[in-house]
């Protein structure tokens, strides 16, 4: 099916595509100081898109995307995030004045996982209200410098994992229970520092869209055991609902909050958030998916402290699910029916528009005479397009759809040998070689699935 007025893009963020560590005045971030497995690259260079900016729009207008969908570098913007950083700003403003000239409408995130070390060192993160200040003020500079083009714009990406990731947020405590407080705790900051946020793009961007990436979780359980069933449930209210609950509503699922008292890990909050987090709701909502989610409860005596942290609870764990292909980097398995299922579901409870900002396949490409054929890719995108146009068919509101990724980007612990990207970057973890940009067999098909639409 056509569809009308719709956003075909691709994505990238910026500590994984651009490289250009410490030049343009760029400070340091959190990503780039991160332990990485020795043999694996690190965000320093990435795919080097900071001297291939130019090449890549280019490539994104011969591709006929029109949405680029990328991310600001907190400290690119802000050099050591305390103050404006006008090469940066120079640099974005380039980038965004090349994409509008080209047809591509500009669709940046503010926070993309990294942040300014500095302020981990000197106030502890995002574990401080002080983090707030800084993330309006950087978010301000933002909407000043570049609200005038920008007309659609990310908060946070992928809340779930950027909270419990403590290379990515400073939580370094080393008492397990405080550690677990001080997640909560800085995930109630960013809800706080992003309905700030909107409060300052509404007076700014006055003609301007704005919304969370959220990590979108389909969940479900492992069998129909009734505890199984409540498991998911309750995975679904601390993996996603906790996060848009407060995103567009502005408090907490009652369960989320429930459990949090019990533990003692409810944050602390002052008396005139309340009002901030309710009266500031976006406009839409940024939806990532690559595979669901199988859950199950816990069995007793079991130990689940290997997991992430957002999985060491008493209310569930991860399961198995045997009705789905599993593959090297997709250990969950193929669901392309998990991204109508979740935006559905996303929809009922939020009632707003939503575009697919992240949905791609994993693979080790291997570069065959000059090309790249990765058909699995092509079946991979293809089946969840088809998903989207379903979407769409019965009547929902979706914006567009954003492959992840535009061009192969650093993994955060795989490097380049886990790729997604429709176009190859010519480089491995230990040879940079020139990055040259190669056309995969799924830019040319993506490519005509564009064509098809116009």
């Amino acid at each position: 099916m056509v569809l009308d007025n719709f956003y075909w893009g691709a994505s990238t963020s910026a500590f994984q595509v651009e490289g250009g560590y410490g030049q343009g005045g760029k400070g340091i971030a959190t990503t780039d100081i991160r332990k990485v497995p020795e043999g694996v690259a690190d965000s320093k260079i990435a795919s080097d898109q900071y001297h291939h900016m130019i090449e890549d729009v280019d490539l994104m207008a011969e591709l006929g995307i029109n949405l680029y969908r990328f991310s600001f570098n907190w400290t690119r913007v802000m050099g050591n995030g305390y103050q404006p950083n006008s090469e940066g700003i120079e640099f974005y403003n380039k980038l965004i004045d090349r994409c509008l000239e080209k047809g591509i409408k500009p669709f940046p995130t503010l926070y993309h996982f990294e942040m300014p070390q500095a302020f981990v060192d000197d106030f502890g993160g995002w574990n401080s209200r002080e983090c707030i200040d800084q993330y309006v003020k950087y978010a301000e500079v933002c909407f000043r410098n570049f609200g005038d083009r920008v007309k659609i714009w990310g908060t946070i990406n992928e809340q779930l994992i950027v909270t419990a990731a403590s290379d990515l947020n400073g939580n370094h405590e080393s008492d397990p229970n405080k550690r677990m407080k001080q997640m909560y705790q800085m995930s109630y900051n960013m809800s706080l520092a992003e309905k700030m946020a909107i409060h300052s793009f509404r007076e700014i961007v006055k003609d301007g869209k704005i919304g969370p990436v959220c990590s979108m979780q389909v969940v479900y359980p492992e069998s129909p055991a009734p505890e199984d069933v409540l498991a998911s449930k309750n995975a679904t209210d601390f993996l996603q609902n906790c996060f848009l609950d407060m995103s567009v509503i502005g408090e907490y699922p009652q369960s989320y909050c429930n459990y949090l008292n019990k533990k003692g890990w409810y944050p602390e909050t002052e008396a005139e958030d309340k009002e901030i987090l309710v009266a500031n709701k976006p406009d839409l909502i940024g939806i990532n998916y690559y595979a669901s989610t199988c859950i199950r409860a816990l069995k007793d005596g079991e130990d689940n402290s290997k997991l992430p942290p957002f999985y060491q609870n008493e209310l569930f764990t991860l399961g198995t699910n045997n009705y789905l292909t599993k593959t090297k980097w997709m250990e969950f398995g193929v669901d392309p029916d998990g991204l109508y299922i979740g935006m559905r579901d996303v929809y009922e409870r939020y009632k707003l528009p939503m575009i697919v900002t992240e949905n791609g396949l994993a693979a080790s490409d291997i570069l065959d005479d000059g090309a790249i054929h990765d058909d699995y890719r092509i079946d991979y995108l293809d089946k969840h397009i088809k998903q989207c146009e379903r979407f769409v068919s019965e009547g929902y509101p979706l914006l567009g759809y954003c492959p992840w990724s535009l061009v192969d980007v650093v993994s955060s612990h795989q490097g380049f040998k886990k790729r997604y990207g429709l176009i190859y970057v010519d480089r491995t973890d230990e040879d940079l070689k020139q990055c040259k940009r190669i056309p995969k067999d799924s830019f040319y098909w993506y490519q005509e699935k564009i064509k098809s639409n116009k």
